[in-house]
């Protein structure tokens, strides 16, 4: 069995930043040496969330899993609706062209979907 889950997280909002960041840990935790596909999808305010500034509390925690291969994916029209630079995000961002066209996609495929 391979593990396949989509975080969405769509809020700038520390709180549930937070929240979907223990989510995906505790998940990781509880299926060692298991296979799995995480996504993380950033759409709406919460591109907000991983500029550089606004990331800085959670950097060890984002780097910790996006070395255990979970994906940051972020919105390019939220970047452009809420007027963030993409150069202003954290290292390992992956820019997608619509946020709700790959959380379709990846529920389409088999994806659990979970909203923190």
């Amino acid at each position: 069995m391979i593990y396949r889950a989509v975080f969405h997280v769509d809020l700038d909002d520390t709180k549930i930043f937070a929240l979907a960041l223990a989510n995906v840990g505790n998940l990781l935790r509880a299926i060692p040496e298991k296979h799995y596909d995480l996504v993380m999808v950033f759409n709406g305010p919460a591109v907000i969330l991983l500029q550089t500034e606004e990331c800085a509390t959670y950097l060890e925690e984002v780097w910790q899993l996006q070395q255990a291969r979970v994906a940051f994916k972020v919105c390019r029209n939220a970047l452009n609706r809420f007027n963030v630079d993409p150069e202003n995000l954290i290292e390992g961002c992956e820019i997608i062209p619509a946020g709700v066209v790959t959380l379709i996609e990846l529920q389409q495929d088999g994806y659990a979907y979970i909203k923190p």
